[in-house]
């Protein structure tokens, strides 16, 4: 699978120890930064390419991206915002949220919140997500009406 992975300064280290392990499982990994920990950057600016890159490869289901910050909240909106995304967010509890995240609304973003979850958790968590696949069938209609608003 193709990755690609953006954050600030909030998710930093959750991104470089994710980028590690989906480069050790085999992922052709793409880090669209941040690439060094500055405390004054903003989650826009490096969360914004990951949901471009992923609204222009929407039609390869073989390319998704994860994003971080603090909570992961407000990147999940950010990247909302461009056509074809679909983030979700994941910031602890069950994980099983994610294997639905990605059965019924084919979601091809996910947002951790670096605050909230450890490695470990965050590990999980992806590795659900990129096991999981979308089902179609009743979930194809809801998600044409979603491609719709933004026609």
């Amino acid at each position: 699978m193709h990755i690609y992975l953006g954050t600030d300064h909030a998710g930093f280290e959750l991104k470089e120890e994710v980028k590690t392990y989906l480069e050790g499982l085999g992922h052709m990994v793409d880090d669209l930064g941040a690439y060094v920990f500055d405390p004054k950057d903003d989650y826009p600016d490096f969360v914004a390419p990951v949901a471009r890159k992923i609204s222009e490869e929407y039609a390869n289901p073989e390319v998704r991206g994860v994003v971080f910050g603090r909570t992961g909240q407000a990147e999940a909106m950010v990247c909302n915002r461009f056509p074809h995304v679909r983030a979700s967010l994941y910031y602890g509890g069950p994980v099983e949220i994610i294997a639905l995240s990605r059965q019924h609304n084919n979601s091809n973003i996910l947002s951790l919140s670096a605050h909230l979850i450890s490695f470990e958790e965050a590990r999980r968590a992806l590795d659900m997500w990129l096991a999981t696949e979308y089902e179609g069938g009743r979930h194809d209609a809801r998600l044409k009406k979603i491609e719709e608003l933004n026609q």
